[in-house]
Parts: structure tokens; C-alpha cells; sequence
């Protein structure tokens, strides 16, 4: 098969199969006397893993390092769960990430207090500490630069 029957059997530009080869994930076909790539089920099984790998979540960089097992077939069971469970992971820490950013994002929209037609300036602003350590710096940056400040002393 060509190139674009390759793409249009796994629902894909003939740009992602070329990006694919250039990556990698797919090995090179083999060429016909007049240069077109002629592929065969092997890069149509491949193409369909690497999407539905992608559609869990998985990289290109990951799935790359899953191909030469799966295709010395040395890729068996265990290999799958320990490779979903540190995907789940990496999926819950990225959750508990963007809970504590909305928790900020949440947070400092609460603390607005102008009214909504007034300009804000960058230097009156500051974001609530919600946890995740953004606040915190910003608390810590004000601080530093009060701190900096040379007291004018006493009045006479």
C-alpha cells in the first residue's frame, strides 16, 4: 500500500506517517523503482498502536521506548500494567496540580477588589498563597523588596 492508503486507513495525514518515519516510531518502508514507499499490515499495526497509545496519554517519547519491546515481542502483560499504572501516576500528580491552580486561580479572583472597568497595575498586584507556592513567592518577593527599602528613621 502507499503512503496515503497507510494514512487513510488509520485516519491520518501522510504528513503524521512522514513524521512518524522521521521520529522513529515507524520503520522505513521499502520503495518501489520510481521512490514511493510501499507499506505493508506491519506499519498499519504500528500506526494504530502509536495512536491508541497517544490516546491514553502516552508521548512519543514513551511509545518510542515501548516499540523495539513490542516488536521483539518482549512486551508482555506485566510490561502493559507497569506502563499504565505509572501513566495513572502521572495522570493523578498532574490532577492534584491543577486542583491546587484552580484553588489559586479561584482564590484570586476572589480577592479582586476593584471594580471591573478600572485598569490593574502589575506592581499593586498579588496573588493569595494557596499552597502550590505561587502565592507564596510573590508574598516573599513583596517582603524582600520592603525589606530593601532603607528606613527613613524616626521624625525630629
Amino acid at each position: 500500500m502507499n503512503i496515503s492508503q497507510l494514512a487513510r486507513s488509520n485516519e491520518i495525514s501522510t504528513d503524521t506517517v512522514r513524521y512518524y518515519e522521521k521520529q522513529g516510531l515507524l520503520d522505513a518502508p521499502s520503495r518501489q523503482e520510481n521512490g514511493y514507499r510501499v507499506y505493508t499490515e506491519s506499519h498499519v499495526e504500528t500506526v494504530r498502536f502509536i495512536r491508541g497509545a497517544q490516546a491514553l496519554g502516552f508521548s512519543l517519547a514513551e511509545i518510542r521506548a515501548i516499540l523495539p519491546q513490542l516488536a521483539a515481542g518482549q512486551f508482555g502483560r506485566a510490561n502493559i500494567e507497569q506502563q499504565l499504572h505509572a501513566k495513572l501516576l502521572q495522570i493523578d500528580t498532574h490532577m492534584r496540580q491543577l486542583q491546587r491552580l484552580r484553588k489559586e486561580l479561584m482564590a484570586t479572583l476572589a480577592s479582586l477588589r476593584c471594580s471591573p472597568d478600572q485598569a490593574v497595575s502589575t506592581a499593586h498586584s498579588t496573588a493569595p498563597d494557596s499552597g502550590s507556592g505561587v502565592g507564596a513567592a510573590v508574598a516573599r518577593r513583596a517582603f524582600s523588596k520592603r525589606q530593601a527599602k532603607p528606613d527613613a528613621g524616626p521624625a525630629d
